[in-house]
């Protein structure tokens, strides 16, 4: 196998922000130390992608989820890049032909954070306070909670959406536990929220690295420090998610945990003003994940009818 030199890097395709960043150096790392490699056998790309460019409207009204991956992909078609590294939470469930999508990093906690310099806990806020956030699903789920907030439109970085809270453009927003820790930001007034309480986003705290299809040098690079357990975590959620056909429009939540060879998925649909949630819940053999996570998305589907999903 041909490793990487500091004469032909391995080039790694990332969005530019700094949890971005992050991600593509915990890539690096992890890849320099399995093969004993200089930092400089490997070059960071950044690459601009739609979704970090338009901010100051909803992902729903520019294109949904791909905003995030459709130019990185683009270029690691076009051999510019050799791998991408993504949030698995931003990833479509389908890759472009020729594209494969099959190496994990060890997951982050997988919790949502709520973030506020006057409050601690959701049950704290006020009557009617105004909270702000992008997410489709913790809107969804705050308002089932709280049908009395106020909920406003809350994009941009970590970095953004915490000068916004300081600008009192709202008291309160949530982050991903994941990103806080993966950025060392230990000073953010965040609460972690169980998860019984708030279940994530599909893959939330997952890092995911996609290559060319017939790139066989670098899958054998990345076999190297692909998670198998993340790995068989995701396949459940992400065929419970690609079975609901979910888009920045559809309100989902999931998380897979295993126990020895045990998976168990929780997975849930909401309308988007939080007025009913569908939820349920597959217990099997590893193996089985992403036929599980079909079967519990059939069944929602099924609780939901045709009317629940109107919104499209």
């Amino acid at each position: 196998m041909t490793l990487p030199s500091p004469d032909r890097p391995l080039k790694i395709g990332t969005r530019g922000s700094p949890l971005a960043l992050a991600q593509a150096y915990e890539t690096r790392d992890r890849l320099a130390a399995a093969f004993d490699l200089p930092h400089a056998a490997f070059e960071i790309v950044v690459i601009k992608v739609t979704g970090d460019l338009i901010q100051d409207r909803a992902l729903k009204e520019i294109g949904g989820k791909g905003l995030f991956t459709r130019e990185i992909e683009q270029d690691l078609s076009a051999a510019k890049i050799d791998i991408a590294v993504h949030s698995m939470k931003d990833m479509p469930t389908e890759q472009p032909p020729g594209l494969l999508l099959d190496t994990y990093l060890p997951r982050e906690d997988v919790r949502d954070a709520f973030v506020s310099l006057t409050h601690s806990a959701i049950a704290d806020l006020p009557q009617g306070a105004t909270v702000g956030t992008s997410s489709l699903r913790r809107r969804a789920q705050l308002l089932h909670r709280r049908p009395d907030l106020n909920v406003v439109e809350f994009r941009g970085n970590v970095q953004t959406r915490l000068r916004k809270l300081d600008d009192g453009v709202a008291v309160a927003t949530f982050l991903a536990s994941a990103g806080l820790n993966r950025l060392n930001m230990t000073d953010v007034p965040a609460t972690p929220i169980d998860t019984a309480d708030m279940l994530p986003a599909i893959a939330q705290g997952a890092i995911g690295i996609e290559r060319r299809a017939d790139d066989a040098a670098t899958a054998q690079l990345l076999k190297a420090i692909h998670h198998t357990p993340t790995g068989q975590r995701l396949a459940a959620e992400r065929a419970f998610l690609a079975t609901l056909d979910g888009s920045c429009e559809t309100p989902i939540a999931g998380l897979a945990v295993l126990d020895g060879d045990t998976l168990t998925l929780r997975g849930e649909v909401l309308r988007p003003d939080g007025s009913e949630v569908i939820k349920g819940t597959r217990t099997g053999p590893i193996a089985a994940g992403a036929d599980m996570g079909r079967d519990l998305a059939q069944e929602l589907l099924a609780s939901a009818g045709p009317d629940f999903f109107d919104w499209h």
